[in-house]
């Protein structure tokens, strides 16, 4: 089989999870978190021509415009269909008391008549200098957003980055159980307890920052000096004996261990790369050895944006609930607790 027709099978092999819904999800995600002006049009264009089918979003992002003059563009061409690439986008922190409002305008943003998912980004309402303030009960929220599936504007609903003990406290208020829960996850930050919570309950986990997430540590205002996954020795390691790409190995543990992932690539080569990752299997030897690597290391803590002195959340641990350093609450660390009737 020659490189093209490699390439053009791949698509049709894309395994997909599905949700609590009946809803299929596709493993892989072009990201678009922290992507340059001009930069997301040619990458949604490049990875959709390549077989990429789920493109992560949000109002936050500030670039939706451009993923929706690319999605377009691909449809006039017969590309794809609109039903062929699940879009998910997130709501805005500053919108949590105007839900159906900003839900519109995304979508108007994406030139698209629904969303396939609706994220809620983060447990915290900002104003509109995304200063925390009091907002409403992220119940409320939650609700106005089960409205949306209520009036076909979306058809799956969840949150992002909220600790197990947010989660499980909105799951008591709940009508529509959340089908996804987006958090950071990779192997230095494998996010075990929130996983497993949320496998238990029937929401599907997507992991961003998959390789890491080098400029995030940047952008939070910390210095770090620690060795990324991507060059982790037993990644390469492992890499090196499958004759994969590092990044190829890291998305595979993804897909494995049952999240779909997010992961932010520019150029054909790197998305074709990526892709190739569901062409291939960890052995069982080389998944339990990523899985028990020691090192930990939240990236995406959040502490430069939402923790203020005179705000809402006032220390990381009012904002993770005790998981902010290993993804474990204080005294939990063993998956007997997990598997108590405490979960």
């Amino acid at each position: 089989m020659t490189d093209n027709e490699s390439m053009k099978a791949l698509p049709d092999k894309q395994p997909k999870f599905k949700l609590n819904n009946g809803q299929e999800i596709p493993a892989l995600a072009l990201g678009t978190w922290k992507a340059e002006a001009g930069e997301v049009e040619r990458a949604v264009e490049n990875a959709v021509r390549l077989g990429i089918r789920h493109i992560d979003t949000a109002e936050m992002y500030g670039n939706q415009d451009e993923i929706g003059n690319a999605l377009a563009k691909l449809m006039k061409e017969g590309v794809v269909k609109r039903e062929d690439v699940w879009i998910t986008s997130k709501l805005h922190n500053k919108s949590h008391a105007r839900v159906r409002e900003a839900c519109q305008e995304t979508l108007k943003q994406l030139r698209a008549d629904y969303l396939d998912a609706y994220l809620m980004h983060w447990p915290i309402s900002t104003d509109d200098k995304l200063n925390p303030i009091e907002g409403p009960p992220i119940e409320d929220t939650y609700h106005e957003m089960e409205a949306l599936v209520d009036a076909g504007m979306v058809r799956s609903i969840g949150v992002s980055n909220f600790s197990v003990k947010k989660l499980r406290a909105l799951l008591k208020e709940v009508r529509i159980k959340p089908q996804i829960q987006q958090i950071e996850g990779h192997i230095y930050f494998r996010n075990e307890y929130n996983m497993h919570y949320c496998s238990v309950h029937g929401i599907h986990v997507t992991s961003y920052s998959p390789f890491g997430s080098p400029d995030s540590a940047s952008m939070s205002g910390r210095r770090v000096n620690i060795a990324y996954p991507l060059h982790d020795p037993m990644v390469v390691g492992i890499a090196e004996k499958l004759k994969k790409h590092p990044a190829q190995v890291l998305l595979r543990w993804h897909t494995q261990r049952g999240s779909s992932t997010a992961f932010k690539a520019a150029t054909p080569e790197h998305i074709q790369s990526n892709l190739e990752a569901l062409a291939f299997e960890l052995p069982p030897e080389d998944m339990r050895a990523l899985t028990t690597i020691a090192y930990t290391m939240r990236f995406v803590d959040g502490e430069k944006w939402w923790v203020r002195e005179d705000g809402p959340i006032k220390t990381l641990t009012d904002l993770w609930d005790g998981e902010e350093l290993t993804g474990w609450p204080p005294g939990v660390s063993t998956y007997s607790w997990l598997s108590s009737d405490k979960i």
